[in-house]
């Protein structure tokens, strides 16, 4: 039984934040900044763009596009961040009442930015093992570039870190963008080397320790962290890209297009190059930053927007999160 992608939507703050402006408060030159970091603007969270919230949005808008009536969704998958807008709350909950899915039930999921492409395993899944599944809503929001301190050189790579909502409608036996398989694969060596060091059990929120520099994202050993990850992370993310293709029964020579992660412009580059690809077969986010998990679902609508994506094409899905975990699907794109 055939799995497909019914359809996509993103919704994306209006406020940015430019490369320049990134370049000032971290003391960095602007040729870094836009360059070597890749970031010309990011998305940055309005008053009212709140992570649940703006993944609501983004649902309403996929089901917009589908035409599909909400009463139809079987499951909600909430893959948007913890961060969210209390803490200990079911958001996949909420986003269900919101949009109007009074017959699906819900849960939210998480592997950092590897959410969105594990969640598609996962509802693929659950649709080919339950027979009363058959139309399943990922959706959700990120907003973690408020736990950027940009005077913390240690966090610089995650200076990109942007904000938005992304949705996306899988279905049963759809003839259309058809799920093939995913590979993952998750490295604990690295699970404690980025963390929010205040907040958890490990320490809790005192009115001591909440302090601005204490309640971000910091790293404990960025040199140690950089040297583990330079072995495996390339390698990695290749290995995964090529799994994923050859258990889907083609070879990485068939790919046309390839939905990643926003990631420096030199690792960007150096993916399509391994992959035998050109810039023409992907789309590099400098003027949206990273916002997380949602970055494939930007790429496949900036690309069907621009004309890239044909009917046949074979697209992968392709990303990397902290902790750390790298994951990518494989679809054969259009009607079949």
């Amino acid at each position: 039984m055939q799995i497909g992608v019914l359809s996509t939507a993103m919704y994306l703050p209006d406020e940015v934040m430019t490369g320049e402006e990134i370049a000032h408060q971290a003391g960095l030159p602007i040729d870094v900044v836009e360059n070597k970091m890749g970031i010309k603007k990011k998305t940055v969270p309005g008053i009212d763009d709140h992570t649940c919230e703006m993944g609501i949005k983004a649902a309403r808008r996929a089901l917009e596009k589908a035409e599909l009536d909400p009463k139809k969704i079987d499951v909600v998958i909430y893959i948007g961040e913890e961060h969210k807008e209390y803490p200990l709350w079911t958001a996949a909950i909420k986003l269900q009442e919101s949009i109007g899915a009074v017959h699906a039930w819900s849960f939210d999921v998480a592997l950092r930015c590897g959410t969105a492409i594990m969640a598609t395993k996962l509802a693929k899944s659950l649709m080919l093992s339950d027979p009363s599944i058959n139309t399943i809503l990922l959706a959700g929001g990120y907003r973690n570039s408020d736990f950027i301190d940009y005077q913390n050189p240690r966090t610089r790579f995650m200076f990109n870190l942007a904000a938005g909502g992304g949705a996306m409608i899988l279905q049963k036996g759809l003839k259309k963008n058809i799920v093939l398989e995913t590979s993952l694969r998750t490295d604990g060596t690295f699970s404690e080397d980025v963390v929010v060091p205040v907040g958890g059990t490990k320490c809790l929120v005192t009115d001591a320790n909440f302090d601005k520099s204490l309640y971000r994202l910091d790293v404990h050993d960025p040199e140690g962290m950089k040297k583990r990850l330079e072995q495996k992370s390339m390698d990695n993310f290749l290995k995964v890209i090529q799994e994923s293709v050859y258990q889907s029964g083609y070879k990485v020579e068939d790919i046309k297009y390839v939905a990643m992660l926003h990631m420096k412009r030199s690792a960007h580059q150096y993916v399509l190059k391994e992959l035998g690809l050109s810039e023409e077969n992907s789309i590099y986010l400098e003027n949206y930053g990273h916002i997380g998990q949602f970055d494939q679902i930007l790429s496949l609508e900036l690309a069907q927007q621009s004309g890239k994506l044909t009917e046949g094409d074979l697209v992968v899905l392709v990303s990397a999160g902290i902790g750390y975990a790298w994951g990518a699907t494989t679809i054969v794109w259009g009607n079949h």
